[in-house]
């Protein structure tokens, strides 16, 4: 068997509660009164600990030993990669919710095609185990449920799906809101170097090196309004969360040669035409960090507007977009799927 290296590409799971005490989400609380000790208790069963944390008004955003979490009042957003078992999140998650006066009401899983599928542990096997699990776990009141493994022409990777909702909630809660969700490979050697902590610098904390890596790769450039809690993993690695007002975005790099693989993520309102403006150049600074060879864009929508300028964005970085596939899903909307290559192949 090939030696395996880390897993860079990330599992994401994101739930949608709803609660009848209008009181406790007013003052922008809700899930955000589970104490440190319970999302513990979660991160435990999943495998991976926080390493750094920030939060603002709206939501509170941790960097983890394994990608990220971000609590809302409603929602909870948990990605993470390597051999983490990220679905065994979900009935602490519900429990915890539960003591809260809240209920589950949505749930979206995504993720890539694994670059060592053979080292993910159970429930994460295989697509059909993640979806019986998925199945088995969630509770009987999201009764609109879709597995869906999209293709793409040209490379090995597919884009993982499975959505599940109650009555109430077929369409997105949150329908403005789109998610870009970018996976790279084959990074730039020169630029994936930088995610690398210099010899004999391994007694920085991870903190402050994340820091010097958010700025000498330009990551800090990439959305200058967001406020950064970035870290730097020994002896490479780098995962940033850039949180401004209610919107997140999200970087994880994975920087050695042979399977290196960066993510980036973020969200915005298709109502506010900045946003969308402002995502065209997002995404270009964001790609040309990394320069991969190969990646893949998923974009989830409630409305089809958001993907065209996707293609818009990295067409001029020398990226010709070699596939396309689109489906619908309950509480999720659109999801569109795009692979690109670099034309100097």
């Amino acid at each position: 068997m090939a030696m395996s290296g880390f897993e860079g590409y990330e599992k994401r799971l994101e739930l949608h509660f709803f609660g009848d005490d209008p009181a406790m989400l007013d003052n922008n609380l809700g899930l955000r009164l589970l104490d440190f000790e319970s999302l513990e208790q979660v991160l435990n069963a999943v495998q991976c600990t926080v390493v750094s944390a920030v939060a603002n008004q709206y939501f509170d955003a941790y960097v983890l030993s394994e990608s990220s979490l971000f609590v809302y009042p409603t929602k909870i957003i948990i990605k993470t990669c390597g051999t983490t078992q990220l679905l065994k999140s979900i009935r602490p998650l519900i429990h915890y919710a539960c003591n809260l006066g809240l209920s589950l009401c949505s749930c979206r899983y995504t993720r890539g095609t694994f670059i060592f599928p053979k080292a993910q542990p159970s429930p994460h096997t295989s697509f059909k185990e993640e979806v019986i699990c998925l199945e088995d776990t969630l509770p009987n009141n999201l009764c609109y449920r879709k597995a869906s493994v999209m293709p793409s022409k040209t490379t090995t990777n597919s884009w993982h799906v499975f959505t599940a909702s109650d009555e109430s909630h077929i369409i997105p809660n949150d329908h403005d809101i789109y998610t870009v969700e970018v996976c790279m490979t084959d990074l730039d050697r020169v630029l994936a170097r930088k995610f690398f902590l210099p010899p004999g610098g391994g007694n920085k904390s991870g903190d402050i090196a994340g820091k010097e890596m958010t700025k000498i790769t330009g990551i800090g450039d990439i959305n200058p309004r967001a406020m950064i809690c970035d870290f730097a993993f020994d002896p490479c690695g780098y995962s940033m969360n850039g949180i401004h007002n209610d919107r997140y975005s999200t970087i994880h790099v994975t920087p050695e040669d042979g399977f290196s693989y960066a993510s980036f993520e973020c969200v915005g309102s298709i109502f506010d035409d900045d946003d969308i403006e402002h995502l065209v150049g997002t995404l270009r600074k964001a790609v040309q960090v990394f320069r991969p060879a190969t990646l893949s864009v998923s974009t989830t929508c409630a409305s089809h507007e958001v993907w065209p300028r996707v293609t818009h964005a990295l067409e001029p970085l020398g990226l010709k977009c070699r596939s396309c596939a689109a489906d619908e899903f309950p509480a999720a909307g659109s999801i569109v799927f795009q692979t690109f290559t670099a034309r100097r192949k």
